[in-house]
């Protein structure tokens, strides 16, 4: 029988679900794995695409973890200067084999003092935020740096879930786990990143996330201040 492998995924109000459940059911798939959903309480957690996903556990009771992973989504920005949340993170982030993250995850990482001196991703509209952590901006999908991970903007959590399996079970499981998976995407449109958007909708979608972009903007000011 496999060594128990305790992943902790974190959850919140208004969490872009896909980053938390992309990597969660990859990393399910790892010999041993117990999944662990975590919120400070089990009450239903009412994701950003307005279904709800229950914890499993609760801060309070979360045994200590192998890999615990922050996803992002709208939510994180209040995360960023919730103490309750940031000493959690740094209560298990001590003995953590993993200390990873998704999207603007990496922000409350970062919020933490988890990510000083650290190579770290973020989705690209935020990423400029990482260094206001003293971490280091990288663009790729997928960052190591010793043991932080990252992955990019939501679906790059699928490639972020199958890099750190392979780190956790061997190249040979994450393969495997990718077949079972049938992870072999084909996307109708090449417009997955800025580069590839073109600026005229890059813009447009800026524009449309902007007021969010503020919010997240005041709450890293704050969150960094806090950390000098």
């Amino acid at each position: 029988m496999a060594e128990a492998l305790n992943i902790g995924m974190l959850i919140f109000p208004n969490v872009t679900q896909l980053d938390a459940t992309g990597p969660a059911q990859v990393l399910s798939r790892a010999p041993g794995a117990r999944l662990h959903m975590i919120w400070k309480t089990l009450d239903p957690v009412k994701t950003d695409a307005g279904f709800s996903i229950v914890p499993t556990i609760t801060f309070k009771d979360c045994p200590p973890l192998d890999v615990i992973c922050v996803p992002g989504g709208a939510g994180q920005i209040d995360l960023m200067n919730d103490e309750e949340t940031l000493g959690f993170l740094r209560r298990q982030a001590e003995k953590a084999r993993y200390v990873t993250s998704v999207c603007t995850g990496s922000l409350v990482l970062g919020a933490a003092g988890l990510l000083k001196g650290y190579k770290s991703t973020c989705h690209w509209t935020s990423r400029e935020f990482l260094s206001s952590f003293g971490a280091i901006p990288v663009s790729d999908r997928v960052v190591r740096d010793r043991n932080r991970m990252s992955g990019g903007g939501v679906t790059a959590g699928i490639d972020f879930g199958l890099a750190l399996l392979a780190e956790l079970a061997g190249e040979e499981v994450a393969r495997s786990v990718q077949l079972g998976l049938e992870y072999d995407p084909h996307p109708p449109f090449d417009s997955g990143s800025p580069e590839k958007a073109g600026i005229e909708r890059t813009s447009r979608v800026r524009s449309q996330v902007a007021p969010m972009m503020e919010r997240r903007r005041k709450a890293v000011a704050e969150a960094a201040a806090r950390l000098r």
